[in-house]
């Protein structure tokens, strides 16, 4: 099963590599990125792994609160972001 995983508290330090190593012992690792900052494309700290495992919970307490450059990870499921309604007339005359 195809499973989204939140990191949180993610050293500055790490790359997309390096959070897919985090995860690679707990099942195959699809995807991993670290969310950037679009105006300094520094890394804001969090990022997502999309894992192949059976097991959700037993990566998510391999993995939550693991020590990582001085920080202590905090990993959940991923939850999808609601989509919002759209707004404004986008063009249309009333």
């Amino acid at each position: 099963m195809l499973v989204k995983l939140f990191v949180g508290n993610l050293p500055w330090s790490v790359g997309d590599a390096e959070l897919g190593a985090i995860f690679e012992p707990h099942g195959e690792v699809q995807s991993a990125r670290v969310i950037n900052d679009r105006d300094t494309g520094r890394s804001r700290g969090f990022g997502f792994v999309e894992i192949e495992t059976n097991n959700v919970a037993a990566v998510i307490r391999a993995t939550d609160g693991l020590e990582v450059g001085g920080r202590n990870l905090r990993v959940n499921e991923a939850e999808d972001k609601p989509r919002s309604a759209p707004r404004g007339n986008f063009g249309r005359r009333y």
